[in-house]
């Protein structure tokens, strides 16, 4: 790939007779969300097979682990989503004994969520799943491979938090 490819530019096809690629389709951004996608579906998939569990139950299940109890609006920051978008998912766990609901001890208008023994066995499910999944990614890089992939991963992340944070004072 072409420095003018890395960086976002495209490259003609002429040569080989197939059309070009959209501008935006080559830039790192978008393949980065097209791999992010295609793991997001795989594992909504592995994880509809082994619990039963739908995205944002899967979601709830993974963030309590095995923390202690958080309240709902821990909860809810913790999955990226409002009270009310988990207020149904909560509701069918809870239907399914895989959470508990109690009454905070320091404020009793607040509810915390755990999980019960069965969300518990759910949330190990849903780690093996991630890890085997992790393992079947990454196999083919080397020790060196992975390591550089993570620094740069790691120094992305934090510029991309960089330009959120100005799109945010544009405001």
């Amino acid at each position: 790939m072409s420095q003018t490819e890395s960086r976002g530019g495209s490259k003609s096809s002429e040569a080989d007779g197939s059309e070009p690629a959209a501008p935006i389709t080559v830039m790192l951004s978008s393949r980065l969300m097209v791999l992010a996608n295609l793991l997001k579906r795989g594992a909504i998939l592995r994880y509809k097979r082994l619990t039963g569990l739908n995205s944002v139950e899967f979601g709830l299940v993974a963030s309590l682990g095995r923390r202690p109890p958080m309240s709902v609006a821990r909860l809810a920051e913790a999955v990226g989503q409002d009270k009310g978008q988990i207020s149904r998912a909560l509701a069918n766990l809870l239907s399914r004994k895989l959470i508990a609901k109690t009454a905070n001890p320091r404020d009793s208008r607040e509810v915390l969520i755990s999980l019960t023994a069965t969300g518990l066995a759910a949330h190990d499910a849903i780690v093996d799943g991630a890890q085997e999944r992790n393992r079947r990614l990454l196999e083919h890089l080397s020790e060196a491979e992975l390591h550089a992939l993570l620094r740069q991963v790691d120094q992305l992340t934090a510029i991309a938090a960089e330009m959120l944070e100005s799109e945010k004072n544009l405001r």
